[in-house]
């Protein structure tokens, strides 16, 4: 099936009404507010609800910032299971397309978020939390990520729509485990930063080939070549991190900012490189 918008008549606009348009815009000066009031009214109404100090939930004992990190990777990646279920439906749908992944393409990738899930919750058990539990940073996260199972699930996205989606997921996913294996880091959690460091490569691998599915669905070349990202800046003295992968300048901040620190070592070309590879 077509995976590109279909061409129709488009009657959203206000300009394909016509006359009915002017007469729309000419009855709200006869029916006029029922009260005085404007959009900056409407923000002082937020400002004051804000102050009244109320948030989302209180994390209960053990009330670590690491466990509820945790529980906000846990509900996000909950959810990047659901998109993945929901994509396999599109792609059942839909079919392939040229360039686009196969249906073990998109298997393969909802094992990982399977994976992902599963450690997590035995993180949290073992530093003695309650994976059911909703943290205030997972309550936030569900609340980012709405929009998205709405996109996947509509019966009227096509596989390619759905994937445009569904980096938004992958680009936040990236950013965050970074965060999280350093709050791991910084409790002295070993193996929960190894289990991190791992995810983080399958999630870079995700961007990757959603990156150039996407690219191939438009007609275009992904940027980066074999989907490697651009944004991610090398110099020829750039450390490397303990497994041996080079370490960006943008990392390398993070880190500094974070208090953690990189072992210098030879240097690579290329996000996620092995030093020499």
């Amino acid at each position: 099936m077509n995976q590109s918008p279909q061409h129709g008549n488009n009657r959203t606009g206000i300009t394909a009404a016509g006359g009915l348009a002017e007469a729309m815009i000419a009855a709200t000066r006869q029916f006029p507010p029922s009260s005085p009031g404007s959009a900056l009214a409407i923000g002082d109404v937020r400002i004051a609800s804000a102050r009244q100090g109320e948030s989302f939930n209180e994390a209960p004992p053990p009330s670590a910032l690491l466990l509820d990190k945790l529980g906000e990777r846990l509900a996000f990646e909950r959810t990047g299971a659901r998109l993945y279920e929901a994509l396999l439906s599109k792609h059942r749908a839909y079919g392939a397309f040229s360039g686009g992944p196969s249906a073990d393409d998109v298997l393969h990738i909802l094992h990982e978020e399977y994976e992902h899930a599963d450690m997590l919750e035995r993180a949290i058990k073992d530093l003695g939390g309650d994976p059911t539990m909703v943290t205030p940073s997972a309550n936030l996260a569900a609340n980012v990520a709405a929009g998205l199972p709405q996109v996947l699930t509509d019966p009227r996205t096509n596989l390619l729509q759905s994937l445009e989606a569904i980096i938004v997921a992958e680009l936040a996913d990236n950013e965050c485990w970074t965060a999280l294996a350093q709050f791991a880091r910084q409790a002295g959690q070993e193996a929960l930063t190894e289990g991190c460091l791992e995810a983080i490569g399958h999630e870079r691998d995700h961007l990757r080939k959603v990156r150039l599915w996407i690219a191939a669905g438009h007609g275009r070349t992904a940027e980066g070549g074999e989907g490697e990202a651009d944004e991610f800046t090398f110099a020829e003295d750039s450390p490397v991190d303990r497994e041996g992968y080079v370490v960006s300048e943008e990392e390398r901040a993070e880190t500094r900012e974070a208090g953690g620190g990189t072992q210098a070592g030879k240097s690579g070309k290329g996000r996620s490189m092995r030093r020499g590879g």
